[in-house]
């Protein structure tokens, strides 16, 4: 993988947002679930599609605190317009655990 620059870092807003509503998409290609993510007052809600259902649920996804690319363009997905990526990593299995802070923080919040 190549290197970036630290100033190449500084151009990606990663925020932490929580998740104030979650749905089931049954219309999307893979198995995923649409979520509505609020990053407080600067930001605003903004909401993703996310292919998390194997460890998770939508009603088990409210109030969870996730961390998230803002800065990127919209993208369609199917029917819904997904306005962020939400992050996370593989498990054993290469199926994806969101990426959160391990204590509440406030919303909006940019990684460093």
């Amino acid at each position: 993988m190549a290197e970036i620059s630290f100033d190449d870092f500084l151009k990606v807003d990663i925020r932490v947002g929580t998740v104030t509503r979650a749905e089931p998409y049954p219309e999307a290609r893979k198995p995923a679930i649409k979520l509505w993510v609020n990053f407080g007052d600067e930001i605003g809600e903004r909401k993703s599609s996310a292919q998390i259902t194997k460890h998770y649920d939508p009603e088990s996804l409210i109030g969870k605190q996730v961390m998230a690319v803002v800065n990127f363009p919209p993208r369609q997905i199917g029917k819904f317009m997904s306005e962020i990526l939400v992050l996370g990593l593989p498990d054993e299995n290469g199926e994806i655990v969101l990426i959160g802070p391990d204590q509440p923080v406030p919303g909006g919040g940019r990684m460093h």
